[in-house]
């Protein structure tokens, strides 16, 4: 961006008085800053003024005020003989265009604007920005501009679909690769609307794609001499929807080989009081507290006496320090100590014992004899006092410990590991090569590909093909020799449909944002400016 000046252009005219009309405008007379003008026929240069007029033009907004600008002109004779343009009107191309009524950069201003938000949304924001201009007006400016920048005919061209509506309706949109910028839109996606742009513009020498037969034909009929690249992200892609479907009928191996892998050493039972039928939530929920506690300790012990420091240990099970420090020195497992509360049953606890003895076990009952002899309390406190009291002890049993299930594998999964392997997956893969050469076989012939695609390796081409053939990925094979000449030249040339996927997405963005209510052209200019 240039130096801002208060004028729209220091070098072509200069301030020749500023006045305000009113309170709520400014009007700046302008005059042309040079002594001669050229003439735009013959381009010869002229002093011999002809007369003097006066345009009236809009103007960029000073902290919202509106500003008119009144321009006065000359106009020359041309003293060429052979020249038919006998009087011509000195031009201002970086003020205001031929025949325009806003400057150059107020123009500037608005097609940013509607570029942006479109012709309604950007007319709200010049209004609250002191520029008055109908939606109506920016689409009209939006288009004619358009017309006027038509894109010269692109070398390398990427060609895909974007949806209209998903799965239902779609377009398609074309780039140029070298600049990176989409060129055109077209509302359909259908080979003979893609053939018959390719043929208007000639010059055309690679086309990237994806590995859809649509515009592959397209391309056939419209540049046969054109070199036609399939893209490596939807190669790969491919592969792996391949390798995905090769996998599927092994999917109880890929099971066992999970289960063989996630097999560890069986942990010692831990002997524990069970809850008994009949005693309370707190009870049950203390001593597994207890017993946590109990196996955090036991690990603790143990790797103090493998020689570990408190703070290893502390680093390796996320134990305080202060906590290991205190059980070492406890020289045994430190039981909490027991808080007694005496509860207000036990002022009636004669009476109770009697009425037990007698054979009154029912808990409701209890405590309706006892609320008649002043006890507040609520029912669940006299039934709690009577299961601790009277209730059976605990059985001393052992539980087993908790046994994590084994990992859940699919075919989509497995095909992931198999690509993009790492050393958590190692064990799992080997495991499941031993068990099956099968996929052992399909596993490396995928490798080789990606390997392939990534180092764009086209020598190793050949052989890869004839390994592939003799593979459970004989059809993605097949597939891709009917596309070879594009494979090879995805091998071959960096071009790819990257950029194409980006303005996609950069599509989308717009289209949404037009909440649906703008036409195709709009769109398209939004898309292409």
């Amino acid at each position: 961006m240039g130096q801002r000046t208060l004028v729209p252009d220091a070098g072509e005219v200069v301030l020749h008085e500023l006045k305000a009309v009113g309170r709520t405008g400014l009007v700046m007379i302008l005059r042309s800053a040079g002594e001669e003008g050229r003439c735009p026929a013959c381009a010869r240069s002229s002093r011999r003024v002809h007369s003097r007029y006066s345009r009236q033009l809009s103007d960029l907004p000073w902290e919202g005020i509106p500003v008119r600008i009144e321009l006065r002109v000359r106009r020359f004779f041309c003293g060429a003989g052979q020249c038919g343009q006998r009087v011509f009107t000195e031009r201002l191309p970086n003020t205001v265009k031929r025949y325009s009524r806003r400057t150059y950069r107020l123009s500037t201003a608005l097609e940013q604007i509607t570029l942006a938000l479109g012709g309604s949304a950007g007319s709200r924001l010049a209004e609250q920005l002191g520029i008055l201009a109908s939606g109506s007006t920016l689409l009209r400016c939006l288009r004619k501009k358009a017309r006027a920048d038509a894109p010269a005919s692109p070398r390398v061209v990427g060609i895909d679909d974007w949806a209209w509506r998903k799965g239902q309706r779609y377009g398609t949109i074309l780039c140029d690769l070298e600049r990176g910028k989409v060129i055109d839109l077209l509302p359909d996606r259908s080979a003979e609307s893609a053939a018959a742009w390719l043929r208007a513009h000639p010059g055309i020498e690679i086309v990237s794609r994806d590995r859809a037969s649509l515009y592959a034909e397209a391309v056939e009929k419209a540049v046969p001499h054109a070199v036609q690249v399939a893209d490596r992200w939807h190669l790969l892609r491919n592969l792996s929807e391949a390798l995905t479907d090769a996998l599927a009928p092994h999917h109880r191996l890929m099971a066992e080989a999970a289960r063989a892998v996630s097999r560890e050493p069986e942990a010692p039972v831990i002997e524990t009081f069970a809850r008994p039928a009949n005693t309370t939530r707190a009870e049950d929920a203390k001593q597994r507290s207890r017993d946590r506690r109990m196996a955090r300790y036991e690990s603790v012990m143990e790797q103090v006496r493998n020689g570990l420091s408190q703070a290893e240990i502390s680093r390796n099970l996320g134990v305080d320090r202060r906590t290991i420090r205190r059980w070492i020195r406890a020289r045994d497992f430190p039981e909490r100590k027991p808080v007694f509360r005496a509860s207000a049953v036990e002022e009636h606890r004669p009476y109770l014992d009697r009425r037990w003895e007698e054979g009154c076990h029912n808990a409701s009952q209890l405590w309706r004899e006892v609320r008649e002899r002043g006890f507040a309390g609520r029912h669940s406190i006299v039934r709690n006092w009577i299961r601790k009291q009277y209730g059976p002890k605990a059985a001393r049993i052992r539980r087993e410990p908790f046994t994590k299930p084994p990992p859940r594998v699919s075919p989509r999964q497995t095909a992931w590991q198999i690509l993009k392997p790492c050393e958590q997956s190692k064990p799992y893969l080997d495991e499941l090569y031993r068990r099956s050469p099968e996929i052992a076989t399909c596993a490396a012939v995928a490798r080789e590909f990606l390997r392939l695609v990534q180092q764009r390796d086209l020598p190793a081409w050949t052989k890869w093909r004839e390994d592939a053939r003799q593979s459970p990925l004989a059809s993605f094979a097949k597939h891709l020799c009917r596309d070879e000449a594009a494979v090879r030249a995805a091998l071959q040339y960096d071009w790819s449909n990257g950029p194409v996927e980006g303005n996609v997405h950069r599509l989308k963005l717009i289209k949404r944002s037009m909440y649906g209510r703008a036409n195709f052209d709009l769109l398209r200019l939004r898309v292409i400016a």
